[in-house]
């Protein structure tokens, strides 16, 4: 186990423990952005401890599993994150939104493409199960138009969002769709999504119970510490937003990148050893996930 995974969660956990202690809020003045650039340090390494905790768990348990329990340890990152920034001391009633737009123009513009380019690049042949991608695609399709789209179209509220029993009926639905497809996936058409990499990966060297038992603990200690940084973050963004006069969408988009890197560099790395499959299920499903949680989670 490398020393990063453990230890960027015990410094997130101290330097949220130091700054309760003290009762430190963060301010534009010179240590208030060495304050900013330790705990930006700090989160990015737990985050990233958080998602390498996670594979060596889904390493054991084998796909699909292993990628749905990466997504969704991201995912509760994701909403940490988002409701913290929503609710902090500059309201962002938006943030959702254009967080969950920002993830899927960045996955299906980019990150997808980049794998498919690395690894066609590398293997110059690789091979993904097609019927699994369509089932991605077509729930993403789905849950991007309803929550993303459809809000432009309604009446009920002023403005292009929806209203109280219509965002409630949306998440149920947002919820049955992503339950659907978790059911597609890990039970009626499990081999959909997994490949003959996956398999022969499978085969490979398997963690011990002590060690697996270890990631549980740390994958947990690391998204406790981000969840408790979340709020000294958010303030960080709001500042930085007003500072360099950026529109609101600007944190969405910051909180997309933060919790898109961890899994976009899993998501490359297994194209580069020649797993596109993973790659696949990775990008597409961190989609998904976001729509199909995050917005029943912060509605």
């Amino acid at each position: 186990m490398p020393r990063s995974a453990w230890l960027y969660p015990v410094l997130a956990v101290l330097l949220f423990a130091a700054v309760s202690a003290t009762g430190y809020s963060f301010a534009p003045s010179a240590a208030g952005w060495v304050f900013a650039a330790v705990l930006l340090v700090i989160l990015f390494g737990t985050v990233f401890a958080a998602v390498h905790h996670a594979e060596m768990i889904a390493e054991r348990i084998g796909e699909p599993f292993g990628t749905l329990l990466l997504t969704l340890a991201v995912t509760i990152i994701e909403v940490a994150l988002i409701s913290t920034i929503m609710l902090g001391d500059t309201p962002a009633p938006t943030l959702a939104r254009d967080t969950v737009f920002a993830v899927v123009m960045i996955v299906c513009n980019g990150l997808v493409g980049l794998c498919i380019f690395i690894g066609g690049i590398r293997y110059r042949e690789q091979d993904f199960q097609i019927t699994g991608a369509n089932l991605y695609l077509s729930v993403l399709f789905v849950l991007a138009t309803i929550t993303l789209d459809m809000p432009n179209f309604t009446l009920t509220a002023p403005g292009p969002i929806y209203s109280t029993a219509q965002l409630a009926v949306i998440s149920v639905v947002t919820l049955l769709l992503y339950a659907v497809f978790l059911y597609t996936q890990t039970i009626r058409h499990r081999d959909y999504f997994v490949s003959g990499a996956n398999e022969a990966a499978a085969h490979g060297e398997v963690m011990s119970d002590r060690e697996t038992a270890i990631s549980v603990v740390l994958l947990l200690v690391s998204l406790l510490a981000v969840v408790l940084l979340a709020k000294k973050f958010s303030l960080v963004v709001d500042v930085v937003t007003v500072k360099i006069g950026a529109p609101p969408a600007f944190a969405g988009l910051v909180v997309a990148a933060l919790i898109l890197l961890p899994e976009s560099v899993a998501a490359v790395a297994a194209a580069r050893k020649n797993d596109l499959q993973k790659s696949i299920n990775l990008a597409l499903g961190s989609s998904i996930a976001t729509i199909g949680l995050t917005v029943p989670a912060v509605a």
